[in-house]
């Protein structure tokens, strides 16, 4: 495919695909990007955070056909990780959505610039836990998703000092917001951290847990 051939295909993804939730011009909506392979109760409370603290008023987990930075091996499909997600989320404002599927995204920045083009009139957040903070330098051009739109980062269990020691946290150290009020608002790179109650589920001890129970599983004899 020519150059100027994929440009067009990509500015035709940007404006034919509908928009997973409610929108309207001036709305502020939250992306939580991920596998989600599973979703738990981390994921919820990191959107619960968002929603009260920064006024959102949608969350879109984003859940992605493969995570470029996850193995293949071990992740479930992802008709059950949307399954089990939205089964999680249990909230009026958070929706699920396969959208990066649509969009044959498999990077979180091309996901971003589509998702700006097709909606210029939403105040997009980039949503993330510490935990995620701390590897933030080892997406693809994850500068240039800073640049893109404000992140906010939520504190999680054991990785309260990110902020301060990740390397992602010391390059906008000088683009710290204090206030979240307005803060979807923020002219990018902005990043804001936000503290309090902290919920310490993980998809990776989820797994860990439920391991020996679908080993067992596995070893019965067939009938």
């Amino acid at each position: 495919m020519s150059c100027a051939a994929a440009g067009k295909f990509v500015t035709r993804r940007a404006h034919f695909f509908a928009p997973p939730g409610p929108v309207a011009p001036g709305m502020a909506i939250g992306l939580l990007g991920g596998s989600f392979n599973p979703a738990h109760e981390g994921h919820r409370h990191v959107s619960d955070v968002a929603l009260k603290r920064l006024g959102l008023d949608y969350v879109w987990w984003l859940v992605s056909p493969q995570n470029p930075l996850k193995p293949v091996a071990g992740m479930a499909p992802l008709e059950e990780r949307l399954g089990y997600a939205r089964a999680i989320a249990r909230h009026p404002r958070i929706v699920v959505t396969d959208i990066e599927n649509a969009l044959r995204t498999r990077y979180t920045i091309d996901t971003v610039k589509l998702l700006r083009r097709r909606f210029p009139q939403i105040h997009f957040v980039w949503l993330m836990g510490s935990d995620n903070l701390e590897s933030f330098d080892r997406w693809r051009n994850w500068q240039a998703i800073a640049a893109q739109l404000p992140i906010a980062v939520v504190i999680r269990p054991g990785t309260a000092l990110a902020p301060l020691k990740s390397r992602a946290g010391g390059r906008f150290r000088h683009n710290r917001v204090a206030s979240p009020k307005g803060f979807a608002w923020a002219q990018p790179p902005a990043l804001i951290v936000l503290d309090g109650p902290r919920n310490a589920a993980s998809a990776t001890l989820i797994r860990a847990a439920n391991a020996p129970r679908e080993a067992l599983v596995s070893a019965r004899p067939a009938c």
